[in-house]
């Protein structure tokens, strides 16, 4: 700060010409002026440069601690990708294994249904089966449960699906799926078709909307 200091402080040469010629004549005031300036200049230039080494060593100083600091960053940034990397793998996994004990446990519901759902339909419904319920495909769609019936004399066809669980967040879909299923069995089939739907669990929304949609929702503790 000094050094600016006195770079700002310093007088000018017609200022140092005027107090030399008090003592002086006028060509040894201009000389001597022209050497003190220059001399000056000199010494400022000299301070410059010493104080300019100091500011790029700090630079470069500094330069090596962000280098430093940008590698540990670099070294956090690759563990965080790889520990991102076995999480996604391990959600993968989760939801593989998830989705297959999904289906396996809509399998299994499917497997108890063949079962309990003549009794029911004829108890509860007065569906009489004709014929044991299948598993089948029908115009490239999967038919859970398909059987045909008499009901109150008429021939018809027992049309289902077969969901774990049956609630508001999903209704759209399920009916969307089921009528799809339906329009594919008309096409191979004259009898009228009846729309069950076989659940573990179904909320009472679904169930007024099943209601109202003429599906029939059988939950699995019905049997």
């Amino acid at each position: 700060m000094s050094k600016v200091l006195r770079r700002k402080n310093m007088p000018t040469i017609i200022d140092i010409r005027k107090r030399l010629e008090m003592v002086f004549n006028e060509k040894q005031a201009i000389v001597l002026s022209d050497v003190i300036t220059s001399s000056y200049n000199e010494l400022v230039k000299t301070s410059d440069f010493s104080e300019l080494k100091e500011i790029v060593k700090e630079l470069a100083e500094a330069q090596k601690r962000t280098e430093i600091e940008v590698q540990k960053t670099q070294i956090a940034v690759q563990k965080t990708e790889i520990e991102i990397q076995k999480l996604t793998k391990g959600l993968k996994e989760t939801n593989q294994n998830f989705g297959g004990l999904s289906r396996s446990m809509g399998y299994a519901l499917e497997n108890e249904v063949y079962r309990a759902l003549p009794t029911l339909l004829k108890n509860s419904y007065g569906i009489e089966l004709k014929e044991r319920l299948i598993r089948t495909e029908i115009g490239g769609k999967e038919i859970n449960i398909l059987g045909r019936a008499k009901r109150n004399g008429s021939d018809v066809l027992v049309v289902g699906e077969v969901k774990i669980r049956l609630d508001n967040k999903r209704k759209k879909d399920v009916f969307n799926e089921l009528e799809e299923k339906v329009q594919a069995v008309k096409v191979k089939y004259k009898e009228e078709p009846i729309r069950v739907l076989i659940t573990h669990y179904a909320t009472k929304g679904f169930m007024d909307k099943a209601k109202n949609e003429g599906v029939i929702v059988i939950q699995s503790f019905e049997w």
